[in-house]
């Protein structure tokens, strides 16, 4: 695969990523429900993480891709104490 492909594909990926956080971002503004709210806010963490590991692929760089763990540890360790608090209503017991 030669490098103009690539860079193509990578740039695509980033926008295709940015509207998908858009799109997540519109659903958790509108959102009708909390559990609307609550999944909008993963997919959006999600696609944040997958747009820091592209940028770090196209300028080879490793604080992105450690900037990108960071945000899937705290973004799962969120959703699931938020999932904890709609389903019982507290976070510790």
């Amino acid at each position: 695969m030669n490098i103009p492909v690539l860079s193509l594909a990578i740039t695509l990926s980033q926008l295709l990523l940015g509207l998908a956080m858009a799109c997540a971002l519109w659903r958790m503004v509108r959102g009708p429900r909390a559990q609307d709210r609550a999944l909008a806010l993963d997919t959006l963490y999600t696609t944040a993480m997958l747009l820091l590991l592209s940028y770090g692929i196209e300028t080879a760089r490793t604080l992105y891709f450690e900037a990108a763990l960071g945000i899937g540890l705290l973004g799962f360790t969120g959703t699931a104490a938020l999932a904890k608090f709609l389903m019982r209503g507290e976070v510790i017991e």
